[in-house]
């Protein structure tokens, strides 16, 4: 069962971030950001979930925790009106500069979601495009490291892994193309969008086709494991719970 507290946290850490990585690496929306006249931070604060800022000038997006930064605001009175935003499209309540984020979610906003959408939830004759199906196997891989996170320190069932989780850093990625360290302490999980020095643990795929088909559950990892394309070193206690919480964030972006 999916618990919508941490769907939300999900939602937030995990696909709304990873709008940050598209504006890097999509042409569109670079092109999209390059139009911003004026810089935007808006904030999605969640009543009893999360509370996240996305800031939007011609240089591209950036995730922050937190309203600090925000010039306008979206709030929801739970965590399923914000779901609803990320699944139905349904906006929350503006509550700080409305004009602002009425205008900047009907337009740039919405643009970029939907380039994002298309690269997650890609078809198959998408995915014939190299290029396509090399930058949606990325966002795949940033989404799933930020869904690790808040699914780890959200879900009843995962936060049992992470407490077995001790102090240090798990280098996860694909070789060669992206890596994503998620760092624990006191047995909660924070995301960081590259490579650590001095990981604790590490899981690396040795190829971005491998990775696509592990995501899109078209292979198995045990199996991929077995065949020694799936490299792990290191505590494999972390690894291990690390996998644990992975079979609850499929549940979640399912």
């Amino acid at each position: 069962m999916k618990d919508a507290k941490t769907m939300a946290f999900a939602n937030a850490y995990g696909v709304l971030a990873a709008l940050e990585n598209l504006c890097e690496i999509d042409e569109e929306a670079k092109e999209i950001c390059s139009k911003i006249k004026k810089p935007v931070a808006l904030c999605f604060d969640v009543k009893n979930g999360p509370c996240i800022t996305l800031e939007f000038s011609t240089q591209g997006c950036k995730f922050i925790e937190g309203d600090k930064t925000c010039t306008c605001k979206m709030s929801f009175g739970s965590p399923e009106k914000f779901n609803n935003l990320i699944d139905n499209s349904k906006p929350g309540r503006p509550s700080k500069n409305p004009a602002q984020v009425l205008k900047f979610l009907l337009g740039p906003f919405t643009k970029l979601t939907n380039i994002l959408e298309k690269y997650l939830r890609a078809s198959k004759e998408d995915l014939k495009n190299k290029v396509f199906f090399e930058r949606s196997t990325i966002l795949t891989m940033y989404v799933i490291g930020g869904a690790i996170c808040a699914v780890g320190n959200n879900d009843k069932i995962s936060k049992l892994s992470a407490s077995a989780i001790v102090d240090g850093d798990i280098l996860m990625g694909i070789k060669d193309k992206v890596h994503v360290t998620v760092h624990c302490k006191n047995h909660h999980l924070t995301l960081t969008k590259d490579a650590c020095k001095k990981p604790r643990a590490i899981m690396e795929f040795n190829s971005i086709e491998l990775a696509n088909k592990l995501f899109n559950g078209e292979a198995s990892a045990i199996a991929e494991l077995c065949a020694g394309n799936i490299y792990m070193s290191g505590m494999m206690n972390m690894v291990d719970n690390i996998n644990r919480i992975l079979d609850r964030v499929a549940v979640y972006l399912a």
